[in-house]
């Protein structure tokens, strides 16, 4: 008696083809698709990246930070993202405490931070002068970090230093729900204001 035939081997691996098509379109085009259609109804601004604009022209998102270096210009945290703030690159230093580079470059940064502001060599830097956020994206500082650059811009920007803190205090937003994560200040947002206070008065 002879052997039974052996199934041919495309019609045993067409189903598993096929299953993998069907799979593929459903979970990487069908479902993320569904999911951004809802998200433009529900969540506009935050489905386009919450971009921030100026004058109509889109100048950031209101969640990645940039870099800023102009006196007159509020400067963010330290960004090890890359070249700094790269979305493609996004990540920390992943030094550890105990790696002499690491506090190497936090007393860099914080020598760098005192200089640009104007402080004594002594003086204690914030923590956020210093160092760079998980992401390296961060686009927030502490208030504590912003007040201290408050007479730089002032003096740069000519103006009294009680305006650029009343800018200050009206771009710093408090702790999520009243008790989530710390108070914190749109680095991007307040140099808009910032910049629109420079062209009002110009």
């Amino acid at each position: 008696m002879s052997p039974p035939p052996r199934p041919h081997l495309i019609s045993q691996a067409r189903p598993l083809l096929v299953g993998c098509a069907v799979l593929t379109l459903r979970t990487g085009l069908v479902f993320p698709a569904a999911l951004l259609a809802i998200a433009r109804v529900a969540f506009p601004a935050q489905a386009d990246g919450s971009l921030l604009k100026d004058r109509g022209v889109v100048v950031g998102s209101r969640w990645i930070g940039q870099r800023f270096v102009a006196p007159g210009h509020f400067h963010p945290r330290p960004s090890a993202a890359g070249a700094g703030y790269d979305g493609l690159t996004s990540g920390a230093a992943n030094l550890a405490p105990s790696n002499p580079r690491f506090a190497a470059d936090i007393a860099a940064a914080a020598s760098a931070y005192r200089r640009e502001n104007g402080l004594p060599a002594g003086a204690v830097v914030p923590m956020d002068a210093a160092t760079s956020s998980g992401s390296g994206l961060d686009p927030h500082i502490s208030p504590a970090n912003a007040a201290l650059q408050v007479p730089r811009v002032a003096r740069a920007r000519g103006l009294p230093e009680s305006r650029v803190r009343a800018l200050v205090a009206a771009h710093t937003h408090g702790r999520a729900f009243g008790i989530l994560g710390e108070p914190r200040v749109d680095v991007l947002e307040l140099n808009l204001a910032l910049d629109r206070a420079a062209r009002g008065s110009g």
